[in-house]
């Protein structure tokens, strides 16, 4: 009969089964995808998991919910976990996620004293806490990191203030300018982004702690204690906030990719620069690789990892927006976090100490630099709005006579510092029918590219001493703000040691209790 062939039990009539722990151990192919790529992030939660769940029984013993025997030895097998590598600690997808690992461990050498872990708190608390545990200190690597490389830049700037450099859009020459001028550009939105991670990290450096589920846990009626033990700055407000809001690792990831952004940019420019076509700069040769084949070859292998990182985060942004993005109370999206955020981070400050060292062993090649300089024609705009303010005539006159000098000095192999005031005589006629009244006068120093760069002493111009001035203020900014990320830093290192320093202290009073 057909009804023979159907399944019976309470989960076949849509009954009660579908309340309450699930029976028997999990689907090895949950074990194979979700569970080991879970259990492969364990490797970065694991110090913050072992310091959240310390705090957590202190916080327990010291309201009277744990009893003191319990405490002690929950808090003996977490010293010793704290003593031991995630390499070392069994952390087994068949058990589950790192949270259900350690329960087990830890069950297994002092029985369901282990279970007061869970008064209070979710597993997914103590793994929120040491997310925000890790990336808080990956976040202080990297800003001290971007703030480093805005001080390289700025130091190699200022020593380029007189390197004469056509600067180029398009990669046409647009006018005369300097290395220093040029690179110094970069520092300031390395500074930009810096600043905005040590916002992001404002946001990860709070604490979730003692938030339950979505509601909070009357048996925690004061968040702060967890949140000063483990050293953050306070307890986030809201308690459904506290567990599943992203948005600020959204904004720390974003950050972290226009930091290697713009680095990208730099080092998509150094790459054509490096090359025998213009030969402006050569990298040095621990961030160079050759050729197994071509033995001429010498290959800016650092330039493609520093714009391959670039292009990665982009990625890795667009991902972890794309998880985000479903509705509330989800663990998808933090599931994915617990590696991504880490990760991320982390490649953004392996790229951006590896952008530090390409600059800081950067060679010049400030004669070739000149060269390209003085053969080209950026002098083209000065000339222009020389002729406009002396000759009384209109802009776009101006233009379009500077343009047609140009274009016949070109055809006649000439140099932009050969034009005279007979060749715009010239141009004025077949343009307008004019005469500008330059007919034989010398514009040498119209046209010497050097003499244009030291005019441009407005803010933020390429005169020499403005470059010079701009490069000692962004290095006053980078140092500054190297010593704000250290200080934090030194701050929450404090804060852990002085955690595990108190869990000790537990342990070693009742050893003296039982043997008094």
């Amino acid at each position: 009969m057909i009804n023979d062939e159907l399944p019976s039990g309470p989960s076949a009539r849509g009954g009660p089964d579908r309340l309450g722990p699930p029976v028997g151990g999990p689907a090895q192919e949950l074990i194979d995808s979700g569970f080991m790529l879970e259990n492969a992030d364990a490797p970065l939660l694991h110090a913050g998991l072992n310091l959240a769940d310390i705090a957590h029984v202190i916080d327990l013993h010291e309201r009277g919910v744990i009893p003191r025997t319990a405490a002690e030895k929950l808090m003996g097998v977490l010293l010793r976990s704290v003593r031991t590598s995630a390499d070392d600690f069994p952390y087994d997808p068949a058990y589950g996620e790192p949270y259900n690992s350690r329960e087990r461990h830890f069950t297994a050498q002092i029985g369901d004293d282990a279970g007061w872990l869970h008064a209070g708190r979710p597993r997914r608390e103590a793994v929120r806490i040491a997310l925000r545990l890790h990336v808080r200190s990956v976040l202080e690597d990297l800003v001290e990191d971007a703030a480093e490389l805005a001080r390289t830049i700025a130091v190699v700037a200022g020593r380029h203030s007189r390197t004469w450099l056509p600067d180029q859009t398009y990669l046409q020459h647009a006018q005369p300018s300097t290395f220093g001028h040029y690179l110094v550009s970069f520092a300031y939105p390395v500074l930009r982004d810096a600043e905005r991670l040590m916002d992001a990290f404002a946001w990860v450096n709070t604490s979730p702690g003692g938030a339950g589920c979505v509601n909070g846990s009357r048996l925690l009626a004061d968040r702060s204690r967890v949140a000063s033990l483990l050293g953050f700055e306070g307890f986030i407000e809201h308690t459904r906030d506290a567990m599943w809001q992203i948005d600020g690792l959204v904004a720390a990831l974003s950050h972290a990719s226009s930091l290697l952004t713009t680095q990208s940019k730099l080092a998509e420019d150094l790459e054509i620069w490096a090359s025998n076509e213009f030969d402006y700069v050569t990298v040095a040769d621990g961030y160079s690789r050759s050729s197994v084949l071509m033995p001429q070859k010498r290959n800016p292998y650092a330039l493609s990892i520093i714009r391959g990182a670039a292009g990665t985060l982009i990625g890795r942004l667009t991902g972890f927006l794309a998880v985000s993005k479903s509705p509330s109370a989800r663990s998808d999206n933090l599931i994915y976090a617990y590696g991504e955020i880490p990760r991320a981070l982390d490649l953004a400050h392996r790229t951006t100490r590896l952008t530090s060292g390409v600059i800081r062993t950067l060679t010049v090649n400030a004669d070739k630099m000149w060269t390209a300089l003085e053969s080209g024609f950026s002098q083209a705009t000065d000339l222009a709005e020389f002729v406009m303010q002396t000759c009384h005539v209109d802009y776009r006159t101006a233009y379009q006579v500077v343009g047609l000098a140009v274009r016949e000095a070109s055809r006649e192999g000439l140099r932009g510092i050969d034009i005279d005031g007979t060749r715009l005589e010239a141009a004025a006629q077949q343009y307008a029918g004019i005469s500008l009244g330059l007919e034989g006068q010398d514009l040498s120093e119209i046209l010497d590219p050097r003499l244009i760069v030291e005019t441009r002493t407005l803010a933020g111009g390429a005169a020499p001493s403005v470059v010079e001035a701009m490069a000692a203020e962004c290095v006053k900014k980078a140092e500054s703000l190297r010593d704000r990320a250290k200080a934090q830093r030194d701050s929450f290192e404090r804060a852990e040691a002085a955690l595990v320093a108190e869990a000790e202290e537990f342990v070693e009073e009742s050893k003296s209790d039982d043997n008094s």
